[in-house]
């Protein structure tokens, strides 16, 4: 595996089996690196109807955070505390958009169209995705939130695109989750329903948001939302049929 730099941002990559012809960009959470989601797009990739999905998987910068008694640990944002009218760090929060998106315009630039790049994340890189994924400039093929939130709530209608209700969404949280607690991932979604606008799907559809609640899943995934997501992922960039 390849590791490289865009700006500031350093990444993992984990190529493509067959031809590259989508990309999964995928955020880590809180005091993780890139590293920690190799496993799963190693698992993913062997998968035949994955094995076109190229995953880059970026490091975060590192910074005190106040909710851990200001540890230094790698982090997108300072977070202060959890919930969805919490004060937050906007200003980190912008930047790291930013940094994520250059990601996506790299793999533009190397020929992956917006509608083949699918952008997730883990707590606070679920949190990042929605931010960068619906705030961005081009419409991505999907957003998977995993144990995130919506940030920036209050101003956050007025900063998503025209295109935000039409890029389908995967959201996946645990009831039994100590930090991002259930309640927070209901009222998250709720508000890109009610707010933005975003169809809420139908079972075995790509388009609109998907609600998955895990019973007994704590602040972590478990293979069923990893399988869950995967089939996720194959309808949002599917592979050559031909």
């Amino acid at each position: 595996m390849a590791a490289a730099a865009t700006a500031s941002l350093k990444f993992l990559t984990v190529p493509a089996i067959t031809k590259h012809t989508a990309t999964v960009v995928f955020v880590h959470g809180l005091g993780d690196t890139g590293h920690g989601w190799q496993p799963v797009a190693d698992m993913f990739k062997v998968d035949p109807a994955l094995a076109h999905i190229k995953w880059v998987l970026p490091h975060s910068p590192v910074r005190p955070v106040k909710a851990n008694m200001d540890i230094v640990m790698p982090s997108w944002f300072d977070i202060y505390s959890f919930g969805l009218d919490a004060e937050e760090d906007e200003t980190a929060m912008l930047q790291s958009a930013r940094l994520i998106n250059q990601l996506i315009t790299a793999e533009v630039d190397a020929g992956i169209e917006p509608s083949r790049i699918v952008l997730g994340g883990f707590s606070q890189g679920g949190t990042m995705s929605i931010l960068t994924g619906l705030t961005g400039e081009r419409k991505l093929a999907g957003i998977a939130v995993l144990s995130g939130w919506l940030p920036l709530r209050h101003k956050f209608k007025s900063m998503a695109t025209q295109q935000a209700p039409t890029i389908p969404i995967f959201w996946g949280t645990g009831s039994a989750d100590p930090l991002v607690k259930i309640q927070l991932g209901k009222d998250s979604t709720e508000f890109l329903v009610q707010q933005l606008g975003i169809p809420i799907s139908k079972p075995g559809e790509l388009k609109g948001l998907s609600f998955n609640v895990y019973d007994g899943m704590g602040h972590t995934t478990t293979p069923k939302e990893l399988d869950e997501l995967r089939a996720w992922i194959k309808k949002a960039i599917p592979g050559d049929s031909k």
